[in-house]
């Protein structure tokens, strides 16, 4: 009988419930045991490791369409990859990792997390040396390379698209402009998908260059007095400081364009996990699972051109633009964006968005 161990990690998103579920649900049907682990990472540092053990009553089926992780993604504060590195324990934090795994007696570690999540379990496999490492991508950036979908995307940006939709009326009613920032870190995925499917007038993206002037002049010439601007978290204007929808708001005031700016802010990692985002969520629980019966390792499950399979956690990382991360010196993630070539841009342009200088 198998013994394998679920825990997510990273920013939260929607979805997280529904993969924690179908990975029992489809362990037990082959006669494992499915042990929790409780706040990630963190949970392996305390003494003795803080875990649950599934069973059919501890997530119900009707609850897995829930935001949020049954087992939690970490506290604020408790010792993990970034405290450690910034009191220098990094080398106690692995060796109470490797510790606590080997008190458990696992044969498989499913890792549910995002781009930072999987790099770090890559560049640090040696603490799970033994074991089957099984990966599964969640986000809501979108910036995971090597997969066509994230866990989590399709809910966030269902999520975006339902404030922006009751922001249109009442930016109808008034006659004026709504600035409105999205999550996406670096990323501009979230943006670009939410904005296409709303109707933005204007889509900033971090991947894009664009002119102030050329937006306001765009937003001029606009058939309409109202709108929305999608401004991603992750963009930058020289000579200019602090959040970016503040930044592009007050250019648009100086322009005499009445606007306000607005913010969603977590609620695009929350909401019932849209149906798209529940099939996902099987469809890589059910390809992590047949990589433990097929004893693959270091491995991450991933959707491209409708299959969903393993790829290597190796090629995943050297496949991204591999950054240096901002918390934790010395560590080395691997990152995706929105390519030069990627439809939507071309759509937003057809749809007479102002996508920036794309020309």
């Amino acid at each position: 009988m198998k013994r394998i161990g679920i825990l997510t990690t990273g920013g939260d998103c929607s979805g997280l419930n529904t993969v924690i579920q179908r990975l029992y649900r489809g362990a037990t049907l082959r006669g494992w045991r499915v042990i929790g682990i409780l706040d990630g990472t963190d949970g392996l540092c305390e003494t003795p490791p803080r875990v649950i053990e599934f069973n059919n009553e501890t997530l119900p089926i009707e609850c897995a369409r829930l935001a949020g992780s049954f087992l939690h993604n970490g506290r604020a504060g408790a010792l993990n990859f970034e405290t450690a590195a910034e009191t220098g324990r990094l080398s106690h934090f692995h060796k109470q990792l490797r510790k606590s795994l080997l008190e458990l007696k696992l044969d498989a570690v499913v890792l549910i997390g995002g781009n930072g999540s999987l790099s770090l379990a890559w560049c640090n496999r040696e603490i799970y040396s033994g074991l089957q490492l099984i990966c599964i991508p969640k986000t809501i950036d979108m910036d995971i390379p090597l997969t066509d979908k994230t866990i989590g995307f399709n809910t966030a940006v269902q999520q975006l698209t339902s404030f922006c939709d009751q922001l249109m009326l009442t930016a109808r009613s008034h006659h004026r402009w709504f600035v409105t920032q999205t999550m996406g870190r670096d990323c501009g995925q979230l943006a670009l998908n939410a904005g296409i499917a709303i109707g933005a007038t204007a889509i900033l993206i971090p991947e894009i260059k664009f002119d102030v002037n050329s937006l306001i002049e765009h937003i001029k010439n606009s058939p309409r007095d109202y709108g929305i601007i999608l401004v991603s978290e992750g963009i930058s204007l020289r000579g200019h400081s602090g959040r970016p929808a503040d930044m592009i708001s007050r250019k648009l005031t100086a322009a005499g364009i009445e606007n306000r700016t607005a913010y969603p802010e977590h609620t695009q990692r929350v909401g019932d996990t849209t149906a798209a985002d529940r099939i996902l969520a099987a469809r890589m629980a059910d390809c992590a699972l047949r990589a433990i019966e097929n004893n693959e390792t270091y491995v991450m499950t991933a959707i491209n051109n409708c299959v969903c399979e393993t790829v290597s956690l190796a090629d995943f990382f050297n496949t991204g633009d591999i950054n240096t991360d901002p918390n934790i010196p010395d560590l080395k993630t691997s990152d995706a964006y929105v390519s030069p070539d990627d439809p939507l841009l071309e759509i937003a342009t057809n749809m007479g968005i102002y996508i920036g200088e794309t020309k």
